[in-house]
């Protein structure tokens, strides 16, 4: 046993190392994808690592490679099991062979995320066992014992981490990793893998009957624990089990609820020694719902009461002012803490020199009064630019503007999709607009890279995950074979010619796509492609603006006139920009 101070995320991929896992597939998304990205990048690995094009075809290979008999983990975020939760309902059906694991890493307070969504509730939905760490080291041991409770039981294991474990750091204690001698074979049994009616209405009354078994194997894996401490009680799951810990009074019994579903006699037998109860935990009442079913007389307080809220994530401090309000023990109190006066403002903000920038200026011009649907990636950050005014999940920005086509909409509809979410869930949408008539134009903002989640490789770069050299996907070809008859490649960085693109697309009927193509900058400069730096001759500048209205981090003003920092990355818009030819690139002497 040795020990690492290590990321979450590095823990868990560690885990999957000591469970000897044999496949693991993913779609990146934050809090999750550092576990494949670890995998991948480890150079004594013995498991196949991939990453899928979605999370529902990641799901499904890794069930397969499950009913072959090998070890399987897919590693999703929460909204990514939502593209999943087809499979997923199915798959508690048909069960499972070797151990399968799927990693729903959940937001809190959606620091990255469009919603707080609890993936609890789906492992409830899908009467699946779900494990929920609230430390590191439990994220680690967790994870890799999670195949073979898979095992056991022949079901897939919803495994919950949240941000603030898959991003947190600590010192993790780690095993010997584990090297795979499974043979994959798979048998065929037609009544356990074809769910046609007769047979899932067997299979639906053998996953019922799994549920008390594995209720009471829980509390004896020592997931679902308590001290008995007092006459009150704090039940708590999650990462709000470890603030629990820190804060609640010496008196206060304490049960850690680490895995679902719950043993409803367990429960009640804990509760009923005490005479209140709190329940702490982040997002859905699913404990404190458990707790109301077999408390009996004893008062429970927690969301429903008002007392925790239902969104948001939890804290110590917050947690301490959760059990006052409710009248339990703390052992500490936090003082107030005032932020300090007059701090900026600092929005997230694009890369100088990021093509979306580029790409979504030149939109607002030649479509002044457009409407923007857009979508899930880095451009969602073109809000600030003018041009996003929807954004729901990954592919809806072409559904929404064929929608809005449909509805009769008469103003210039164009939405911006990435091209790892193109690929992900934007073809289908694609076809169905060209099939369906719609007016719209399609900006598939194609950076060679997914890049908001941590520069992921996808199909369009010509690189697998572990970096083996594959056939790119020509996102041209497949939008031609969608039926689109319009399809232009130009650079954002040739603003001209793009500007040009766009207006010859604007008058047409149906459904016209242009494909800004610019490499990421952040990727350009990893691989040390140097374009240069630009420069302001001060004499030149008139002091209009121009320059500084495009929103690049690189230029600012200084003394009424524009200057261009280090940070410029060479792309030269703003010499395309500018309106008196005062910018130029920098000559060294």
């Amino acid at each position: 046993m040795v020990v690492h101070y290590l990321l979450g995320n590095e823990a868990i991929a560690h885990g999957c190392l000591e469970a000897a896992v044999d496949v693991a597939c993913g779609y990146p998304g934050t809090p999750s994808s550092e576990v494949i990205d670890t995998l991948r990048m480890d150079p004594d690995r013995a498991c196949k690592v991939e990453w899928s094009v979605n999370e529902k075809v990641a799901f499904e290979e890794a069930l397969a490679v499950s009913w072959c008999g090998l070890r399987a983990i897919c590693t999703m975020k929460h909204v990514g099991l939502n593209v999943a939760a087809d499979p997923l309902m199915t798959s508690a059906y048909t069960g499972t062979k070797g151990g399968f694991v799927i990693m729903s890493a959940d937001d809190p307070f959606a620091h990255s995320s469009q919603n707080e969504q609890d993936s609890r509730c789906y492992a409830g939905f899908a009467r699946i066992p779900c494990l929920d760490p609230s430390t590191l080291q439990e994220a680690h041991d967790m994870v890799r014992d999670a195949f073979a409770l898979s095992e056991e039981f022949s079901l897939p294991v919803l495994f919950r981490p949240t941000t603030r474990i898959c991003h947190s750091k600590s010192d993790v204690k780690l095993g010997k990793v584990m090297i795979s001698e499974r043979t994959a074979s798979f048998e065929k049994d037609t009544r356990q893998y074809v769910v046609i009616p007769a047979h899932t209405r067997v299979l639906h009354r053998e996953l019922n009957q799994k549920q008390p078994a594995l209720k009471k194997r829980l509390v004896e894996l020592g997931y679902n624990r308590y001290e008995i401490r007092g006459k009150t009680a704090v039940i708590c799951g999650g990462v709000g089990a470890s603030y629990v810990r820190e804060v609640a009074g010496h008196d206060v019994s304490i049960a850690v609820i680490g895995a679902y579903p719950i043993d409803e006699e367990w429960l009640r037998e804990f509760i009923g020694r005490h005479e209140k109860v709190m329940v702490i935990e982040e997002l859905s009442p699913v404990i404190e719902e458990a707790a109301r079913q077999v408390s009996g007389f004893v008062p429970v307080y927690g969301k429903i009461t008002g007392h925790v809220p239902y969104e948001g994530e939890l804290a110590p401090d917050r947690v301490c002012e959760y059990l006052h309000a409710a009248g339990f023990e703390t052992q500490i109190t936090y003082q107030p803490v005032k932020a300090p006066a007059a701090l900026p403002v600092r929005p997230p903000i694009l890369c100088a020199g990021c093509m979306h920038r580029t790409a979504m200026y030149a939109m607002k011009k030649v479509f002044r009064d457009g409407i923007f649907p857009s979508d899930i990636g880095c451009y969602t950050l073109g809000i600030q630019l003018g041009t996003v005014d929807t954004t729901i999940c990954m592919g809806a920005s072409i559904t929404v503007a064929a929608g809005m086509s449909l509805a009769g909409e008469t103003r210039d509809i164009v939405c911006t999709i990435g091209d790892s979410t193109f690929l992900h869930t934007g073809i289908q949408g694609l076809i169905n607009a060209v099939y369906n008539g719609a007016n719209i134009t399609v900006v598939i903002l194609d950076n060679r890279i997914t890049a908001m989640t941590g520069h992921q490789p996808n199909p369009t770069t010509g690189l697998t995950a572990c970096g083996v050299a594959t056939p790119a996907v020509s996102i041209e070809a497949v939008c031609r074979a969608s039926g689109a008859t319009f399809v232009e490649t130009v650079s954002p960085n040739d603003l001209v010619t793009f500007i040009d693109v766009l207006k010859s697309a604007r008058p047409l009927k149906g459904v016209k796509v242009i494909i800004a193509r610019q490499p990421c900058v952040i990727s350009e400069k990893r691989a040390k492609v140097v374009r240069g730096h630009y420069t302001v001759h001060q004499d030149l500048c008139i002091g209009c603006k121009a320059c500084i209205k495009f929103g690049c981090p690189a230029i600012e003003l200084r003394g009424g006139l524009a200057s261009i920092t280090d940070l410029c990355s060479g792309c030269g818009v703003c010499v395309q920009i500018c309106p008196v030819g005062a910018i130029g690139r920098e000559v060294k002497e």
